[in-house]
């Protein structure tokens, strides 16, 4: 269950959420860098995650899906450019094709402001008996493409929660 969300959009292009989960920061580091249980929570409402490749190493890539409800998949991909095990992860963003090459964001449909690469940084730490994660994506275009990311990274994280419900 969450319990509290608190989300920042800054003029910086960056999006800062706050998510506290009902689960060991074990459990959410996993659900963070395991495939299988990526695929039960990436992508916002009404999307599923039909494949994940992760090889969680520094300089190591991430491959991931989304498929919209009217059959749209969405690619993307990074590098792990920091690996913290069980306290932080930080990777480089971008559009992909399935193979894995970056594309620009027109590929998908969205606009030219989106940089080929972006990056994101997860911290998860020990509150009690929750764990406090925050999301920081920087790079994003402000306005209309930061408003949109944020709340799909909020409904992402809400699958996130009830996955971790059924998690062992």
């Amino acid at each position: 269950m969450v319990e509290s969300t608190k989300t920042a959009l800054s003029s910086t292009s960056e999006i800062v959420i706050t998510r506290f989960f009902d689960a060991p920061r074990e459990l959410v580091w996993k659900a963070w860098t395991e495939p299988a249980r990526l695929m039960q929570w990436w992508g916002p409402k009404g999307y599923t995650s039909p494949e994940c490749k992760v090889d969680l190493r520094v300089g190591g890539k991430y491959l991931f899906c989304m498929r919209s409800t009217e059959g749209r998949d969405i690619w993307g991909t990074g590098t792990y450019l920091e690996i913290v095990p069980n306290e932080k992860l930080v990777m480089t963003d971008s559009f992909a094709d399935a193979e894995g090459n970056i594309v620009p964001a027109a590929h998908y449909g969205f606009e030219e402001e989106f940089p080929l690469e972006m990056r994101v940084t997860v911290t998860l730490e020990d509150a009690g008996e929750k764990t406090r994660l925050v999301v920081r994506h920087e790079g994003l275009p402000a306005g209309e493409q930061s408003e949109g990311a944020t709340a799909g990274w909020n409904e992402s994280l809400d699958k996130m929660a009830e996955a971790l419900k059924t998690a062992a």
